[in-house]
This record gives C-alpha cells, sequence and structure tokens, in this order.
C-alpha cells in the first residue's frame, strides 16, 4: 500500500512517528517520508537513525495552516499524532492545548483537503470518551472534526479516520517509566492512586500495526477501537516493583478510576469485528458505504443497546506475570 507512496506524520519525533516510521521503511519502499514537528534537536537526532533517502524531515507547527498546506503537497497518507498530551499541563494552559489539539486538527483537515490527499488517520486516546479533563475534551472534539470532515470532501478523493487505544506501554510519561525510575532510586514506597484503577494497555508496536491496518480497513468516518487488555494499576507496580511497599495517595485531579473506550451513548453506531470494534460516524451523507463490511473484506455486527468497553469491565485482563512479560519484551530501561 505504501510502496513508492508519499506519508507525512505530524509530531512525527515522538514515540509513535518513529516506530511508525521503521515499519514504513523495514516493510515498504515508500517515495517520500515527511517528518513534521515543531523541535528541531528531536528531528536532528532521529536523523541519525533514520537516514534513508526517501526521508524528509519539515519543521512546523500543525497551529501553522500555512507550513502544514506547504508540506503537504504532493502527499498521500497522513498520519495526525502530534498533540499536547499531559493531563495536568493542559489544565494550567488551557488556551494552549486547545490550540494544538482542536485548532491544529482543524488546519490538518484543511491541509489535506486543499492537497487532494488520499487518507488521513488520526490518532485518538481512551481519555476522549467521556471526558472529564480538558486534554480529553480536545481529543473528542479533534475526533469529531475529523470524522465529520468526510462530509466536506465533496467530489474530492480524501478521506478521514480516527484511531482509538489507550495507554502504551512504556512510552514518554506513562507509569511504567515512572515506576521504574522509583525502583532505580531506591524509594522506600510506590504511590498507588487507588487500589481499584484500571487502564488499558497497548504496546507500540501493536499500536503501529493497528494504525497501518487502519489505513487498509478505513472508508471514511470511522472510529477505529482495537481489542485490548486491561491491567490494574497495583499489579503494574507489583510487577516492576514486586518488593517495594505500595502507599495510596488518591486519585489526581482529572483522572478516572476507569477508561472506557466505548462509551454507553454510542452503544447504537458501535460495530463489533473479530479484533476491533468501530464506531461508526452518526452523521453521513456517503448513504453508499457500508461500515458493516471494511475494505478488507472483514464483515462485522451491532453490539447490544448497553454495551459499554471499560477497562473495568473487560473481558481481557493481564495478569502480575503477564505484565512482567511483557515490560520485558517491549519497554527498553
Amino acid at each position: 500500500m505504501f510502496n513508492d507512496r508519499s506519508i507525512l506524520i505530524t509530531g512525527g519525533t515522538g514515540s509513535f512517528g518513529k516506530a511508525f516510521i521503521g515499519r514504513l521503511l523495514k516493510g515498504w519502499n515508500p517515495k517520500r517520508i515527511v517528518v513534521y514537528s515543531r523541535d528541531e534537536f528531536k528531528q536532528y537526532e532521529m536523523q541519525q537513525v533514520y537516514d534513508a533517502p526517501c526521508m524528509r524531515y519539515f519543521i512546523g507547527d500543525v497551529r501553522d495552516g500555512d507550513r502544514l498546506s506547504m508540506a503537504m503537497k504532493g502527499i498521500d497518507f497522513v498520519v495526525h499524532a502530534a498533540a499536547l498530551k499531559q493531563v495536568p499541563a493542559a489544565e494550567y494552559n488551557p488556551m494552549e492545548c486547545i490550540k494544538t489539539n482542536v485548532d491544529g486538527a482543524y488546519n490538518v483537515i484543511q491541509a489535506a483537503i486543499a492537497n487532494d490527499v488520499d487518507r488521513v488517520v488520526a490518532l485518538s486516546t481512551d481519555k476522549a470518551a467521556n471526558p472529564i479533563n480538558l486534554y480529553g475534551a480536545t481529543k473528542l472534539c479533534s475526533d469529531k472534526l475529523f470524522t465529520a470532515a468526510n462530509n466536506l470532501v465533496g467530489e474530492g478523493r480524501t478521506r478521514f479516520s480516527v484511531v482509538r487505544y489507550g495507554n502504551v506501554m512504556g512510552s514518554r510519561g506513562s507509569v511504567i517509566p515512572f515506576f521504574r525510575k522509583l525502583v532505580e532510586k531506591n524509594a522506600p514506597e510506590i504511590p498507588i492512586t487507588h487500589d481499584g484503577m484500571t487502564r488499558f494497555w497497548i504496546t507500540l508496536p501493536q499500536g503501529v500495526d493497528f494504525v497501518v491496518k487502519a489505513f487498509l480497513r478505513m472508508q471514511g468516518g470511522e472510529l477505529f477501537v482495537p481489542k485490548i487488555p486491561s491491567a490494574k494499576v497495583v499489579d503494574i507496580a507489583t510487577a516492576i516493583a514486586p518488593k517495594t511497599p505500595q502507599k495510596k495517595v488518591g486519585i489526581r485531579p482529572g483522572e478516572k478510576l476507569h477508561e472506557i473506550m466505548c462509551p454507553l451513548d454510542d452503544a447504537r453506531n458501535v460495530l463489533e469485528f473479530k479484533d476491533h470494534f468501530v464506531i461508526t460516524p452518526s452523521l453521513t451523507f456517503q448513504s453508499h458505504r457500508d461500515f458493516q463490511r471494511n475494505e478488507l473484506g472483514e464483515t462485522g455486527k451491532p453490539v447490544a443497546e448497553n454495551f459499554v468497553y471499560s477497562s473495568g469491565e473487560n473481558e481481557w485482563f493481564l495478569t502480575v506475570k503477564e505484565i512482567a512479560q511483557m515490560i520485558e519484551r517491549n519497554c527498553a530501561r
């Protein structure tokens, strides 16, 4: 699919961007891969690793619509991974989060349509489902912008879809490197917000694979949700520091006890496939699209009216041993 095609990744120097580009270079022969991000030093570091002839490094911010439009000339596929993601920082700097996550999403959409991009996949988060913090609210708004963008295309070819998944194991700012640092410092205890807290977990390679499949599956307007396991935060702490006592410190502002990826109110629009769910758009003018059968020929079926996909009610929970094994395989020290 990506052979002799041009791909642009916003926020391309992040954990996902690096892994996705590595997968592209290993599995296909792209014409161009454009890394679009605002940090010149991170781009410099990335150039030392990814220096293939097809690589292009474009300094720019998703807040800058003109720069985005210039970067997307001749681009076939876009992955929108750029975002401000830290919950406390978003609460303290709300307008900055809105400018990047909402205005930036709109700029990506406008630039993609103007340049007749083929397909766009935007990355979302479980925090966008029934959000209680500003970060989640901005990502929900972004999701709505991307799914609705399909109705703006008219006779153009551009299609937009969204991928939503949970915590990425070992990603920057996640709880695993935080717990590991405490262990390295011989901390007397591991802080636990709540002994009943759960989270969805996905490895970085699994996230990349799911995005690749989204490009293959998408018709436009879908919100793709993978079937992934849950884990209790206390079990993650035990897997990392089995001999260190745990201390309950209380749920932080803007945090949920459990995360949700398919809310109850969306159940009427949810289709279940073998390894994923699809939240179909509630409003679409493309009546010819049959979301129950995707572009790979996979078929889905509607879920029950009371369906909720929650990390606390998931049928698939990781054991302490499984968590330890996943961390060992997927999280570099």
